[in-house]
């Protein structure tokens, strides 16, 4: 299965495709899209051309989003929520579900600890991806998370085959 993961930013909007099969991970493609324009307007339309663009490309079958955190400053919380709906309205018009996770569960999926560090993120991204080549902080973060959604999609489909092995049992 091919799996998109997405780091909402206004700015810098990170992403990174990967395909799990079974329990191998492998790296597809992974970057950033930068917004561009004067206006608020303008910055999002281009992340929704961008994204779309990203994902015509590699047609993935599952997206996952990271969910945003609230911080001090109302007015950057709230573009960084409007840049999140782009995230999660893309792969939505391709058809996809979309899966959403705490950066903390991201965190602990991917690294073992809730509060790792972006440098210990990004090194265990280069570990379950040999040879991965990531285009930047906000490429490791989006890689990762497409990580922590393709583990918990296998772990939901071993579940699924256990229940159904139990009913044909029962």
């Amino acid at each position: 299965m091919r799996v998109i993961g997405i780091d909402p930013g206004l700015r810098n909007m990170g992403w990174g495709v990967i395909e799990a099969r079974g329990s191998r991970l492998s790296h597809i493609a992974n970057g950033i899209c930068h917004s561009e324009g004067a206006t608020l307007a303008a910055r999002l339309l281009s992340l929704h051309r961008g994204l779309s663009a990203v994902i015509a490309r590699h047609a993935p079958e599952a997206a996952a989003v990271e969910q945003t955190f609230v911080n001090k400053d109302a007015v950057a919380t709230l573009k960084l929520g409007q840049a999140r709906g782009i995230a999660l309205l893309v792969p939505a018009e391709a058809g996809l579900e979309v899966g959403e996770y705490a950066p903390n569960q991201i965190k602990k999926t991917v690294v073992g600890v809730g509060h790792a560090a972006k440098v210990q993120i990004e090194h265990m991204v280069r570990l379950q991806l040999p040879g991965v080549e990531i285009a930047g902080a906000d490429a490791a973060d989006a890689l990762a998370v497409a990580i922590c959604h393709a583990l918990y999609l296998q772990g939901a489909g071993r579940m699924q085959a256990a229940l159904a092995a139990a009913g044909a049992q029962g």
